[in-house]
């Protein structure tokens, strides 16, 4: 049982850490959505999108966790990274480039 509650407190842990740091990126640009996506064993992926169209990413360990921390952020969660949601995103050169580059074998 112990061994059990201290994961649990761990977990909670780690959900309240990147709770936070979703909430800094939402309060920097101007409010943000989220949706996550299972990673299978590495965890789960946070993706972010500001009102200002500025993207990022978190990982998480366990897509539970991941679920926690965006509940407790107060992040609007998307289902999926599709619609409105996606075109809000703002990409610049370094973005174009970069998948430019993937495509071509740079």
């Amino acid at each position: 049982m112990a061994d059990t509650q201290q994961l649990d407190d761990k977990a909670e842990r780690r959900a309240a850490r990147l709770a936070r740091r979703i909430g800094a990126f939402a309060k920097a640009h101007g409010g943000a959505g989220a949706q996550v996506a299972y990673l299978g064993e590495r965890g789960a992926r946070i993706v972010l999108v500001g009102e200002d169209g500025g993207w990022g990413d978190l990982v998480a360990p366990s897509y539970e966790i991941a679920r926690r921390a965006v509940t407790a952020s107060g992040v609007t969660v998307h289902e999926s990274f599709d619609g409105e949601f996606a075109a809000k995103v703002t990409t610049g050169a370094y973005e174009w480039k970069r998948m430019a580059g993937i495509q071509i074998g740079g």
